[in-house]
């Protein structure tokens, strides 16, 4: 027993480190309908899977050689299991200064862990960034740079699946790690996130604004999009966390877990010959087609609140883990606005990075037009869209389930590597809509008619009478299926994909991912 008075002041110290910010704290933190981080940890984790880093970490207080006091310091990090994966994590504790950058010690220990031990990395994030109480901590200002820090964090997203829950109001270098990660979600009601919160705001702009109007999820998720998925409660939080994590490796040299199949991969659902209507411009379900197609119950939407003319999801077929794209003719006619592009173009990365074959179901009837589209950029976005689509290499099916036209049409085709292209009897498309193409084609025609608005109808009908998906097949040897045999299909090419994805294995070539 030599050692015994060390390890008993070693338990003491954990002792003191486990009071976190104190009574106090931790019922101002319950207060707000939050938990605390060592209550995050315990409902997130596999049970008694935790071991903490840097747990002695903190601001002591002795008396002669005596510790009277410690203060611990407010992030707390270690090592973990979710889903039985090992899983790097640190989270923000609140109830010490607030979560500020000068309470805290160095989370790049555990970035660097990450980022060595090729480990996915979780972040729960509930700080405040800077404080200008450090200035007279330390007799100075100081210059900004944690661009050091920053630089292992970015590098990691190349690496390893990076999450962002963001569990309280952040601010600072903080709210920009939100984005810096694969999968960001907020708590509805008591998580916002901005760069500067409403005093910074205030002294700025002269402008009163609530912490929930400048960084709530109605800005951050649903205007935004800088924040994916919106959490009911803290519970529901974790429950993403560990439903995102079940799709991904657990780093690019791995491959995507498959999970036991429950769902015939052979089944052909009737209703799927019905989905599609007659009228053109007739909107239908897309979540519906989907859930006719996909492994049963395994379809995990990712940003559905925002740029929701295309709905991005990660799900299985056959067991196997993709990624699934599909037009919703719900929102703007399924056409691709700069929302629904940038959102599309990180999960383009996403799967590409991690190794997840893509499926997009397609119904796009091209770029959004108009006025407020093009102040918007719709242009450069699509150009950006163009690149993304072929910089991939992940094995893609495309199923066109209605139209294609223009260039955002073009979008459904990889050019290179391992693709596949089938098409449904419901198919149309072009370089342009006959309706909307008609009248520039055929102006000077149509004007010098007799009844310029009869002889517009009558070019319309002539040309919709080569618009026959068949008529495309007999030229081009498209592949037109039976809507029933869809998910057969692609459960088959998921299952020759397998091999491919082996040979990708490792970093991705060209540009790597970006938030």
């Amino acid at each position: 027993m030599v050692w015994e008075p060390e390890v008993e002041e070693l338990k003491h110290r954990h002792s003191l480190a486990e009071k976190m910010g104190g009574e106090e704290g931790i019922a101002k933190q319950h207060s707000r309908g939050k938990l605390t981080v060592r209550e995050r940890i315990a409902g997130l984790v596999d049970p008694d899977s935790f071991r903490e880093i840097g747990k002695l970490a903190g601001t002591a207080r002795y008396e002669g050689d005596t510790l009277v006091g410690l203060t611990p310091g407010n992030s707390v990090m270690g090592l973990c299991e979710v889903n039985g994966q090992k899983v790097a994590l640190s989270g923000g504790d609140f109830t010490i200064r607030g979560g500020s950058a000068d309470g805290s010690v160095n989370k790049g220990n555990v970035v660097q862990m990450a980022l060595d031990w090729r480990l996915p990395y979780v972040r729960l994030l509930d700080a405040t960034g800077g404080s200008v109480k450090s200035f007279a901590k330390m007799g100075r200002t100081y210059i900004p740079d944690a661009n050091p820090y920053c630089a292992l964090e970015a590098r990691l997203l190349n690496v390893a699946p990076v999450v962002s829950a963001v569990m309280g109001s952040v601010a600072g270098l903080p709210a920009v790690e939100a984005c810096m990660a694969h999968f960001s979600l907020m708590v509805k009601g008591t998580s916002q996130v901005f760069p500067g919160g409403p005093p910074v705001v205030k002294a700025a702009l002269g402008d009163d604004v609530t912490k929930e109007e400048l960084g709530g999820e109605e800005i951050q998720a649903y205007q935004g999009g800088v924040i994916d998925n919106v959490a009911e409660d803290e519970q529901d939080a974790f429950r993403m966390i560990r439903r995102f994590l079940s799709y991904m490796p657990g780093n690019v040299w791995k491959m995507p877990p498959r999970l036991e199949p429950t769902d015939d991969p052979g089944r052909r659902d009737e209703e799927l010959l019905s989905i599609i209507p007659r009228k053109k411009n007739k909107p239908y379900d897309p979540h519906k087609l989907l859930n006719h197609v996909l492994d049963r119950d395994s379809l995990f939407e990712i940003s559905p609140h925002y740029g929701r003319s295309r709905i991005i999801a990660l799900a299985r077929m056959n067991g196997y883990p993709v990624g699934v794209m599909i037009n919703n003719p719900r929102h703007l006619g399924g056409s691709t606005d700069v929302a629904a592009g940038t959102k599309v173009i990180r999960f383009m990365q996403i799967c590409n990075t991690f190794h997840l074959p893509m499926i997009y179901f397609a119904d796009e009837p091209g770029f959004m037009v108009g006025m407020e589209a093009q102040r918007q950029g719709i242009l450069r976005a699509g150009a950006k869209i163009v690149c993304a689509t072929c910089e991939t290499r992940m094995p893609w099916i495309t199923v066109i389930t209605r139209q294609l036209f223009g260039v955002a049409g073009q979008l459904h085709n990889r050019p290179g590597g391992m693709y596949k292209r089938l098409a449904w009897p419901s198919g149309n498309w072009g370089s342009m809509h006959i309706e909307g193409g008609t009248s520039a084609a055929y102006r000077r025609v149509i004007e010098s008619a007799p009844d310029p608005e009869a002889k517009r109808l009558e070019i319309e009908a002539s040309l919709k009478a080569l618009a026959s998906p068949f008529k495309t097949a007999e030229a081009t040897g498209l592949d037109i299926i039976d809507p029933r045999d869809t998910r057969p299909l692609i459960c088959d090419f998921i299952e020759m994909a397998q091999d491919i994805l082996q040979t990708q294995l490792g970093p991705t070539h060209g540009p790597g991912f970006q938030p």
